[in-house]
């Protein structure tokens, strides 16, 4: 579990050597634990190293050991993996800071990119993944509310009312928040309004954050174990998954909503270097089969074939409005548009006046 806290060891340069140096050798230790030997080169043995965000662990879990005996029957091959699972930003960093992953599974596309334009990753990663797009799985914001819904808290309009507090995290510093904050833009502008009209209601929301939280993490402890606020901007996936480890919690499902869509990529540099390719490669196709698509949707991921679509619709209730980050013209237009230095996510801040 410490690697689901490495983003919490970042805040200067030195911890984050030290968090680096230890993740390098924690994933040693991991492949040398199920690797007879160590000697992935060696004939009959490959060794992949996946990094990935932290919720994904549990759909991992059951899909590797699926791909391992279907790269055995079809090469004779035996398929072992080093794992990482932390913050999608953290894990981002790592990587190009020195994380030798194969495969990327991050929680955006924005993270992908970093790490492709630190060259380490070719464009044009997301038409090399059978659906053309490089989205392996995908979800949507959901509203956390406490036991009962007090506040009657039905969808995203009721955030912006006076006498609800929201938790949410800092999209400045969380790139998992920034799906939230774009729910909410655009639940204004796919329902007819303008960007102005988009900000106002932005703007009120987050006047309602009490104190934003550095990252989701912070956030959830926020609402859960210091009880701040009345409604908790989360992700279908990790409610469902909560669900199924216990924690029943309430919550609504906003019929205005955004996919959350998350890719999966090769790391160009790193794979070649390790002479991982060819299984690397036929690791990420198998992600797209249904039995691996079947595995995320067990867990609380949207499946993005339609065969298990099918299977899995009364899970997954039908959103009747969902955009995509593409309606906004990508990450690479929104992340300087809303959250570099002096976007308007820094204006809407400069308008809300805090304690």
């Amino acid at each position: 579990m410490w690697l689901d806290n490495w983003n919490r060891w970042q805040r200067t340069s030195l911890k984050s050597f030290i968090s680096l140096f230890l993740v390098v050798v924690s994933l040693s230790i991991a492949i040398a634990a199920c690797s007879p030997g160590n000697s992935g080169s060696a004939a009959g043995r490959k060794e992949l190293t996946l990094v990935s965000y932290a919720v994904t662990r549990a759909a991992y879990k059951n899909i590797i050991p699926l791909f391992a005996e279907y790269w055995r029957e079809k090469t004779g091959q035996t398929v072992t993996f080093g794992q990482s699972y932390g913050g999608s930003g953290s894990q981002t960093r790592a990587v190009i800071n020195g994380l030798e992953a194969d495969i990327v599974a991050l929680a955006l596309a924005a993270d992908t990119m970093q790490i492709q334009d630190a060259g380490l990753i070719k464009p044009g990663w997301e038409k090399k993944t059978p659906n053309g797009d490089g989205i392996v799985h995908s979800s949507v914001g959901v509203i956390v509310t406490r036991e009962g819904n007090p506040k009657n808290i039905q969808n995203w309009d009721d955030l912006a009312r006076d006498d609800v507090k929201v938790i949410t995290a800092n999209p400045k510093t969380s790139g998992g928040a920034r799906w939230n904050y774009m729910a909410l833009w655009g639940k204004v502008i796919k329902t007819g309004g303008t960007e102005a009209q988009a900000e106002d209601f932005v703007t009120k929301v987050y006047a309602n954050v009490p104190v934003l939280a550095r990252d989701s993490r912070e956030a959830t402890d926020a609402f859960f174990v210091q009880r701040q606020g009345d409604a908790l901007i989360n992700y279908e996936n990790e409610v469902i998954l909560a669900k199924q480890q216990g924690q029943n919690l309430p919550y609504v499902v906003p019929d205005i909503n955004i996919s959350i869509d998350s890719p999966i990529a090769i790391v160009d540099s790193y794979v070649d270097r390790q002479g991982n390719r060819e299984v690397a490669e036929a690791f990420v196709e198998f992600l797209f089969t249904p039995q691996a698509q079947r595995e995320f949707a067990k867990v609380g991921f949207r499946p993005v074939i339609p065969e298990v679509v099918a299977e899995f619709s009364d899970n997954y209730p039908k959103i009747s409005t969902l955009f995509t980050i593409k309606d906004f013209g990508g990450w690479n237009q929104v992340s300087p548009k809303f959250f570099a230095d002096g976007g308007i996510f820094d204006a809407i801040q400069a308008n809300i006046a805090r304690p």
